[in-house]
């Protein structure tokens, strides 16, 4: 998979969405604000959180997303394996499975 062209295409995807639904994207994209900008925890943080959860629910979207996110926060290839990591003994075999698309997508991304 080019996870190049994954990411063009989910954000396109959501550009069509929020087209559609205006109100409930602002919403969304409000939420989204207010957690990772309030808390004690810091926004790498927070993304590495959501990457665990994006392969524990195999959804390929929103590891692009938030792999993007982590590069643009500075995380490491070593930092990303380590949650994937976490991530792996927390869900088992089909965890390893999104795992390992989640770190080729950093791969790619990092390019």
């Amino acid at each position: 998979m080019n996870w190049k062209d994954k990411l063009s295409a989910t954000r396109s995807g959501l550009r069509n969405l929020n087209g559609a639904i205006p109100d409930v994207s602002r919403a969304f994209g409000g939420l989204g604000k207010a957690v990772k900008e309030g808390g004690t925890l810091d926004f790498k943080t927070k993304e590495y959180i959501a990457l665990g959860i994006a392969v524990a629910t195999r959804c390929e979207d929103c590891i692009v997303l938030h792999v993007q996110a982590l590069i643009k926060a500075g995380a490491s290839r070593e930092e990303v394996a380590d949650v994937l990591a976490m991530t792996i003994q927390m869900g088992g075999g089909p965890s390893m499975m999104y795992a390992a698309k989640a770190l080729e997508c950093y791969d790619d991304l990092s390019d």
